[in-house]
């Protein structure tokens, strides 16, 4: 009792430890399967929230298939990107950035033509950072806002040429198992140096003001945009490709380029070019151009509508699994039925509509970690109950059987339907039947003990098994006798018929036992019978530890000396005239064996006389002698 006790605290302790070490490690992105499932979690919202209108801030003029069949090559040559810049820098964009690597020399002449037109407006171009195979993703040696940050091995810069004529940022993206961007970082460091993302760099700019580095979030033109871990911005894609105004660079060569498409706007020049390299896999789009993801960034910024997942998001997240593991425990022990299976299925159904209530209004909470802490401890202790609950049934089976076996089947099955069955006496008629064996007691005087239980056995299991075929109640085994009610737990019409019948089958069937007996006991033993039908008090009786139910009263008196009418007239049988007038004038014993009276006798201990019938099977008759 005390171990089951303390079965459920000791189980939502060990929950709460599962919940708590599964959320360290998803933070640090050590549980691969966790941040798969993670991934697929935020898809699904995402695709639940559907496309989004993204604020109109930026615009994509995309080096397409188009303007690379047009130009007859990829990468398009350094005059032809010249000459969209300029056209782009007539209308005054607010800032151009340029998401190409401008890493490989040109011609002298083309090169500079292209730093010139870079400095004619105010341009942000691209690095990318470089990471070795056994990268380190996380700087431990430094304190303050900058601990966190992604560590790469070097950066690849633009030429000096072009980056002395714009702003440089880093394009790199952090990308989930499946290769969707989850988020980008705004910062990265190397051992000598710190860089800036472009699309930090390009709201920069475009809010002429330099953002302001905090612990967990940037402050940009007075306003404060949180950040994850490292400084990572979440992304949350507005739709598929597309959805952010894109214009083809043929387009802008051709002259079709709308002064409202450019002015005071950011403009991101990027590659869409099939096989360009430059593709992501998104919850909207298998192939979105990276020019559009960095502009996704871009928007979150100057829009100031990132999702808002921070260290104090992951704490939440933390506590709340830890909180959601211990109260499935919980919920699981309160209640080991349905009602508490549906009670978390309720709490999981409410939180995941939350969350997802949540992730819409731009709040990311971790969709995985709950389920991930709070369904494994739950069905392990699910599993564990139903063990244990099966344990206490087969416990209990056990018990219940060997009790039964302390009561008979139909006065049993009837208390287990109505367990208030007389607990008042109840007055009614019923046919009593007692039948014991003869000589018996000077007969186990001479036996061992072993031997005089396994003949009381048998006797009895013949008696029991007789009795039942018949519809009656064996209510009592007296040492090598048994008392029989019909009329038990209710009075039926053919009670008094079944009780002759089954006084017949019983002289019958214990004459058969007894020739089956070794002789020398067989030759010792005979058996008597006495049935009476009349009233009854059927009641329990005993103390309060234990009951049994039996019936008292005159009838019952009777029953048990027709026993010794029986044995004293050399007859197998006594019954009163009383029984077979309720049996009716076609009862079995006036068509089988041998039948005389009635007789009137008088009956130890009651002053009147009893008028009885004796009965013997024709053949026992013959067979075996009188019973003194």
């Amino acid at each position: 009792m005390k171990a089951s006790r303390l079965q459920t605290p000791l189980a939502m302790v060990l929950a709460g430890v599962w919940a708590a070490a599964l959320a360290f490690g998803h933070n640090r992105g050590d549980v691969g399967f966790l941040d798969r499932l993670e991934a697929t979690l935020t898809d699904l919202r995402i695709q639940i929230r559907g496309v989004k209108k993204p604020p109109d801030l930026v615009t994509i003029i995309a080096i397409d298939d188009r303007i690379a069949r047009e130009q007859g090559s990829y990468p398009l040559p350094r005059a032809t990107l010249t000459t969209i810049i300029e056209e782009i820098a007539r209308y005054k964009p607010k800032v151009l950035a340029l998401d190409l690597l401008l890493v490989d020399a040109g011609a002298a002449e083309s090169d500079a033509a292209l730093a010139q037109a870079l400095g004619k407006t105010n341009t942000v171009i691209a690095a990318a950072a470089l990471f070795s195979e056994s990268k380190q993703t996380v700087a431990t040696k430094e304190a303050g806002p900058l601990a966190d940050l992604p560590v790469a091995s070097g950066f690849l810069l633009p030429l000096k040429v072009f980056a002395d004529q714009a702003t440089v940022g880093v394009v790199n993206l952090n990308t989930d198992s499946s290769g969707v961007p989850r988020s980008m970082p705004m910062l990265m460091r190397s051992a000598d140096r710190v860089m800036v993302s472009m699309p930090l760099r390009v709201a920069s700019a475009a809010s002429r003001d330099d953002a302001q580095i905090g612990e967990h979030n940037l402050s940009l033109a007075g306003n404060h945009i949180p950040t994850d871990v490292g400084h990572l911005l979440p992304m949350s894609f507005y739709g598929p490709r597309g959805t952010i105004r894109t214009i083809s660079a043929s387009e802008v060569l051709a002259g079709k380029l709308r002064r409202a498409d450019v002015e005071d706007r950011v403009v991101a020049i990027g590659v869409t070019v099939s096989g360009g390299g430059d593709f992501f896999s998104t919850p909207f789009d298998p192939v979105m151009p990276g020019v559009e993801v960095v502009s996704t960034a871009i928007t979150h910024l100057l829009a100031k509508d990132t999702l808002l997942r921070n260290t104090s998001i992951r704490l939440f997240d933390a506590g709340f699994a830890i909180v959601l593991a211990m109260l499935c425990i919980a919920l699981l022990a309160w209640r080991r039925n349905a009602v508490g299976l549906v009670a978390i299925v309720a709490v999981v159904v409410l939180w995941a509509v939350l969350n997802t209530i949540a992730y819409a209004h731009g709040i990311w909470m971790s969709a995985a970690l709950p389920l991930a802490a709070a369904v494994p401890p739950a069905m392990a202790f699910g599993a564990l109950q139903i063990w244990s609950s099966r344990r206490s049934v087969q416990r209990f089976a056990a018990r219940s059987d060997l009790l039964r076996q302390f009561q008979a089947p139909g006065l049993r099955d009837w208390l287990i339907k109505n367990p208030d069955y007389l607990l008042q006496p109840v007055h009614q008629h019923a046919a009593v039947i007692f039948i014991d064996l003869s000589r018996f007691t000077a007969l186990s005087e001479t036996l061992d003990a072993d031997a005089v239980r396994e003949l009381l056995k048998s006797f009895h299991a013949m008696i029991d098994q007789v009795t039942i075929a018949h519809g009656g109640v064996v209510t009592t085994f007296m040492g090598d006798g048994a008392m029989i009610l019909f009329g038990l737990p209710v009075a039926a019409d053919d009670d008094a018929a079944r009780a002759v019948r089954c006084c017949i089958d019983l002289t019958t069937r214990t004459g058969t036992w007894i020739a089956g007996l070794p002789p020398e006991i067989a030759s010792q033993i005979g058996f008597k019978i006495g049935a009476h039908f009349g009233e009854i008090v059927a009641s329990r009786l005993g103390g309060a530890s234990y009951q049994h139910i039996t019936a008292t009263g005159d009838t019952v008196n009777v029953a048990s000396r027709l026993m010794e009418v029986a044995a004293s007239h050399g007859a197998k049988v006594a019954l009163s005239d009383d029984l077979l007038r309720a049996a009716g004038a076609d009862c079995a014993v006036r068509a089988t064996g041998a039948l005389s009276g009635p007789t009137e006798v008088q009956i130890r201990g009651r002053s009147g006389a009893v008028s009885a019938w004796l009965w013997s099977d024709e053949s026992a008759a013959q067979a075996m002698s009188p019973v003194a």
